[in-house]
């Protein structure tokens, strides 16, 4: 009987280890997809690089839906440990493009995509902790990506042969590790940016076949032994710096014929005035303790002064506080004291408004009591001192404001006029706040729109301000802002000069109903309003000191060929005098009363009407409309979170074609950036976030709705005209 029972409770307990083993099993064989050797986030990172790469049949082993890269050998994927390391995937005719999801890949340091027939602009972001990135022998377009400004292991970059554009920007200034530069057969214009001086391991340059303008002088203190400028515009003096480059080729260039002037130090090292003697020994060493004795003289007679002028100070200042009485002597101290509560500005700033003060010779470039310079203002008036608005007119009025180097193009009034018409009706394109707006087409085909600006602040003898706006507009660079050309400053006339975007506005876009204002598709929608946000969050979050807009609107994005949105008129909020005028009926934060109280947040709060004009097809504000609906924010905000309303809110023009969760995660985006509240919405770069996660979560593959844009993209021939703002 126990033997029986024995052999009972044995099979039962056999029988039940071979269940959980088929259940543990079968867990495992469920979860494989997912728990893998590789990183969670190099998995999903590479899936939709291998989407975005047309799902490549050469990319063996690559999958979109499973798969383990580094447990299951993907084709050019190294791993160390869980983590992908190098992305070896050159000369295998790829085509389409690398995704938006590099920047998950932080331990990839090896990144070669070479050689294969990649297209349109560079991810803006790349893997961040690169130290070898290759993406040469490609067709991508556009500009440099900024973010390549904070790769600060960089050590190798290779992007020639392209059909990149624009001017570089003055990114190299923290790329301290970065040996080899490889620009060259690509379309950059320009100068040289200031930061190229920065490169201090930089020992091979490769720049030719451009259009790169301007001197070479900041190439000069690099350590390079591989050097090639050949076939660009450069201009003036090849330094002897330069000459003694062991591989040196800089032919193909305008150089100038006539003799090099003389190297800066050399008629530093002896002053005119006093030039150094040099007879004998004895004769310099006397000279020596002369000049030793004059300092010692004047250091006591600056002391004596000093001192005298010190004591007469100290006895006025008593002799007027006794003679006022204890009373005022109480008010003087809560004056004092109410003063010091008053701290708009960060103690660097203070400190350099007392040096300011004390020296009458020493001019600060840049002081504005904004948050431009990551400052918040104060929440409410009772943070203010009685005297602030005196207070920060005389900082205001004691900066004197030295302009900084201008990098664009300084074009002549009589060759603008000509390619303009003289400024006639039939070249003008526009007229916004700050001017009008023309036409520029030059007998070479190319065409430029000029901003002809028309100031009361720039009427008269006022160069100094306009030239500092140009040094500022010039530092501001990005692939989604409106790219700056050049300037001119002639015969009291202030024109600044941009590429010409064919495709208009987007308010024209959203609002016009003749044939051009063919309805957006909701993709479309989407990289619209990802682009502007980047634009922003450059501006906000980048860019030092920080440049608040002040005047986003639909009629200041414009759109390229390829509908990518181009911010217009960056830089020139200091020309603003009237904001309620200047901005957008619509578009203005509650808090922008007064020019003080704009903020970075009130941008972000102008760009969250743009991103409801692209949900709804309203403009922000619509007199025609019954008064409960007129300004979009009040009839939109609390329908965001109502998924029936808001559904009935999306613009008919897209006719139904978009995701329902990509409706309601835009919504939500747009909730945060249109709070009242400007301390609770979010920055700029959290909102690059959001929409990039919105994109990713999305299915954003191309519908038939997306064929109303393909015939939206105008050829180079195409000579449409659209208004200005």
């Amino acid at each position: 009987m126990a033997d029986e029972v024995g052999g009972l409770v044995w099979s039962v307990m056999v029988g039940d280890c071979k269940y959980w083993v088929y259940v543990m099993g079968t867990i495992f064989l469920l979860l494989d997809p997912v728990i893998g050797t590789t990183d969670a986030k190099d998995v999903f990172a590479l899936k939709a690089m291998y989407t975005s790469l047309n799902s490549a049949p050469q990319l063996t082993g690559w999958s979109a839906s499973g798969g383990d890269p580094c447990d299951h050998s993907w084709k050019g994927i190294k791993c160390s440990g869980s983590s992908v390391t190098q992305i070896q995937l050159s000369g295998l005719e790829l085509t389409g493009s690398m995704g938006n999801q590099l920047s998950s890949l932080i331990s990839v340091i090896y990144f070669d995509l070479s050689n294969n027939k990649l297209q349109g602009d560079i991810p803006y972001q790349l893997p961040p902790n690169s130290q070898h990135i290759n993406l040469s022998r490609n067709s991508f377009s556009g500009a440099v990506p900024y973010s390549i400004s904070q790769m600060v292991d960089l050590k190798y970059l290779d992007l020639a042969h392209n059909h990149l554009n624009g001017q570089l920007s003055d990114m190299f200034g923290q790329l301290q590790k970065l040996k080899t530069l490889d620009l060259s057969f690509n379309g950059l214009s320009g100068g040289l940016p200031h930061s190229f001086g920065s490169l201090s391991m930089l020992d091979t340059l490769y720049l030719q076949s451009n259009q790169i303008t301007g001197p070479v002088d900041v190439l000069t203190s690099l350590p390079l032994d591989h050097l090639n400028l050949e076939n660009n515009h450069f201009s003036g003096w090849v330094p002897d710096e330069l000459k003694k480059i062991k591989d040196v080729k800089i032919s193909g260039n305008s150089w100038s014929s006539t003799p090099a002037p003389p190297p800066p130090h050399a008629s530093q090292s002896a002053p005119p005035s006093k030039p150094i003697r040099r007879h004998n020994t004895s004769a310099s060493s006397r000279g020596y303790r002369k000049s030793g004795t004059e300092k010692k003289n004047m250091l006591v007679m600056v002391v004596t002064i000093t001192v005298v002028i010190g004591v007469a100070l100290t006895i006025g200042i008593l002799a007027a506080l006794f003679s006022r009485g204890s009373s005022h002597r109480h008010r003087l101290d809560e004056g004092t004291m109410n003063t010091r509560q008053f701290t708009p500005l960060a103690s660097q700033e203070i400190n350099e408004f007392k040096t300011m003060e004390s020296s009458s010779s020493i001019h600060v470039k840049t002081l504005h009591v904004s948050p431009s310079l990551g400052l918040k203002p104060p929440p409410s008036d009772r943070y203010k001192s009685f005297n602030e608005s005196d207070f920060l007119n005389k900082i205001n009025s004691r900066i004197t404001r030295a302009p900084g180097p201008v990098n664009a193009t300084k074009y002549s009034l009589a060759e603008l006029q000509m390619a303009s018409g003289n400024f006639g009706r039939d070249h003008l394109v526009g007229e916004g706040t700050l001017g009008r707006v023309f036409k520029a087409k030059y007998v070479d085909g190319k065409v430029f729109a000029v901003k002809v600006l028309d100031l009361p602040v720039l009427r008269g003898d006022n160069s100094e301000v306009f030239m500092e706006a140009v040094s500022e507009i010039s530092r501001l660079h990005h692939q989604n802002i409106t790219e700056f050309l050049g300037y001119c400053s002639e015969r009291d006339q202030n024109l600044l000069v941009y590429e010409y975007l064919r495709n208009g506005s987007l308010h024209q876009f959203l609002h016009l109903s003749d044939d051009y204002g063919k309805p957006l598709t909701w993709n479309t929608r989407i990289k619209i309003a990802l682009g502007t946000a980047r634009a922003l969050e450059y501006l906000h979050e980048v860019c030092s000191p920080s440049v608040i807009h002040k005047n986003i609107k639909s009629a200041n994005i414009l759109l390229d060929n390829e509908l990518n949105p181009h911010i217009s008129d960056c830089g020139l909020s200091a020309f603003y005098e009237d904001l309620s005028h200047n901005l957008g009926v619509g578009y203005m934060a509650p808090e922008c009363t007064t020019a003080a109280g704009y903020t970075l947040k009130s941008d972000v709060y102008s760009f969250g009407v743009v991103m409801l004009e692209l949900l709804t097809g309203r403009k922000s504000f619509d007199s025609s409309k019954s008064r409960s609906e007129q300004s979009l924010v009040r009839w939109a905000t609390p329908q965001l979170h109502d998924i029936d309303a808001l559904t009935k809110m999306v613009d008919p023009a897209l006719r139904g074609l978009y995701p329902a969760k990509s409706l309601s995660r835009f919504a939500d985006v747009i909730a945060l950036c249109v709070q009242s509240e400007p301390e609770f919405r979010p920055p700029m770069s959290e909102v690059v976030q959001n929409l990039v996660r919105l994109v990713q979560r999305s299915s954003m593959k191309r519908t038939p709705a997306d064929e109303l844009d393909a015939s939206r993209k105008t050829s180079d021939a195409d000579q449409s005209e659209y208004p200005y703002q």
